[in-house]
Parts: structure tokens; sequence; C-alpha cells
């Protein structure tokens, strides 16, 4: 090779050297494009590694399974239960005496209801509601039982969630 090329800056007119100087100009351009990019290579390389071609490759969904602080509790997956505290915060919000607020979960078909039970109360400064839920999914259907207190920038916060038992 016959030593380092200058390649043209962009204020320079359009480089007038010979083929031979435009053809290393541009093999150094794509050099140090190679040596500071990244680069990977995708498809089956299991042929090349030795790997048996027999094995079939499975692929789908994978259905979640239920969290370990819902099987312990007794509550409905985190996924769900989300959507149930933002409607508890939605009807407190609101303040309608007897108004109920509907959630739903299109990706788990879940749905439920929430409606405050009695009235306001104060704990250790904090305005706080109770409140029933309803939880629904498929066929099987379970009611949980909470409280809600008001926190210091004035939004509704669930402080407990348990499954309903009837007193």
């Amino acid at each position: 090779m016959a030593g380092p090329v200058a390649c043209p800056a962009s204020r320079r007119p359009p480089y007038s050297g010979t083929a031979s100087a435009r053809i290393r100009c541009l093999l150094a351009a794509a050099g140090l494009g190679l040596s500071v990019g990244g680069c990977s290579v995708s498809g089956p390389l299991g042929s090349l590694f030795g790997a048996d071609d027999a094995r079939a490759e499975v692929t789908g969904t994978i259905a979640a399974k239920p969290t370990v602080a819902a099987a312990t509790t007794g509550l409905p997956p985190e996924a769900d239960l989300v959507l149930a505290r933002a409607a508890v915060a939605d009807v407190l919000t609101r303040g309608a005496k007897d108004a109920s607020a509907s959630w739903e979960n299109p990706r788990t078909g879940a749905r439920g209801s929430v409606t405050p039970i009695a009235t306001a109360y104060t704990v250790d400064g904090a305005t706080c509601h109770d409140f029933l839920a309803s939880y629904v999914r498929g066929s099987s259907e379970a009611w949980m039982q909470g409280e809600a207190c008001r926190a210091a920038k004035g939004k509704w916060e669930v402080k407990t969630l348990r499954p309903w038992k009837r007193s």
C-alpha cells in the first residue's frame, strides 16, 4: 500500500485523486465503521457448532403462573389488582355518595367493580375509606375488601386489600 491517504473534508472541493486513492479512502472508512460498530449474526447456527438438527424448535406463548403472593394471599394476580386499585382511586376522588367504578383488564379478561362502603374516617390525620371490590375472570367470581387513604398530595392509595369475609 502507498502510505496514508487523506480523505477529503466536507468543506473542501470534491476529491480529485486517483481511483486507487478513492478506493483506499472508502476501505479505510469501511474498516473504521466495522471496527467501532457492533455486529451480529442471526439465524440457525447449530450446524456450525455440532448441534443436533433432529430437535424440534417450539415457540409460543407460555401462560403466566400465579405469583407466590397471589397464591398465598388468595388475591387475584397483580396485573389485575393494579387496575382495581386505579378504580378505587377514581371512585374515591369523585366522592359521589353511593358511587361505584368498574374496571377491566383486556389482557387477562378479568373485570370487576369497586364500591366505597360506610363513611370516610380519619386515621393518623389522613382521610380513609373502606371499600368492596368484585373480581370476575371466566366463570369464577371473588370479592375483596380494603381500605384506601388519601395521601399527602391528595391522591388515594390502597393501604389494605384482602379476600372478603362475611361477618
